[in-house]
């Protein structure tokens, strides 16, 4: 077997960045452990990541995307928005718990917020929420007058808070509450 090189060594090392950063937690990962797992070295590593931090955020970002819902079309606001955050909470709400634990120390370490964090995630491309509130505009659905980018953003933040106070999915009568009963009547 050849050397990897390119993005096929740059996945290896990401990968094995999330792997210690899963059994280690964010305090005790090192890029040397890093390097050992992925098969390299540490200068391979630094060529690319400036430290700990820059390479834990790359592997974080990239285990995202692997995990990134797209919004389905069903055709109207509340659809897709039960459709996305159902979805959501299957596949992202576990992650999101184990994150919150893995970077305590790294949110200590930096003092960079969740918020910050989730920014990384989204940087460079319209976000599945953009995709359904425009669609909805579109539609006649919304008053754009009403959708601040707070009120876009609250079905997901409480659906995001509820994992975090759960440390589970959230119920599809939850999800249907937080759609029908407070986000709706607050854009129409």
């Amino acid at each position: 077997m050849g050397r990897r090189r390119g993005e096929a060594l740059e996945a290896a090392i990401l990968e094995a960045a999330w792997d210690e950063l899963s059994e280690r937690g964010y305090t005790h990962l090192t890029v040397d452990s890093v390097a050992r797992r992925a098969g390299t070295s540490k200068p391979v590593l630094y060529r690319r990541w400036a430290d700990k931090q820059q390479l834990v955020e790359a592997a974080v970002v990239r285990r995202n995307a692997l995990q990134r819902v797209t919004p389905p079309d069903t055709g109207s606001l509340r659809g897709d928005l039960i459709a996305t955050l159902t979805e959501l909470s299957e596949k992202q709400g576990p992650f999101l718990v184990q994150l919150s634990l893995l970077l305590t120390g790294y949110f200590a370490e930096t003092d960079t917020s969740f918020a910050e964090l989730r920014e990384m995630f989204v940087a460079g491309r319209r976000s599945g929420r953009d995709e359904i509130m425009e669609r909805a505009i579109e539609r006649g659905e919304i008053d754009p007058a009403k959708l601040t980018p707070r009120i876009a953003s609250l079905p997901f933040d409480l659906l995001r808070g509820e994992t975090m106070m759960t440390l589970r999915p959230v119920p599809p009568e939850a999800i249907e509450e937080i759609v029908d009963t407070i986000f709706l009547p607050l854009v129409r």
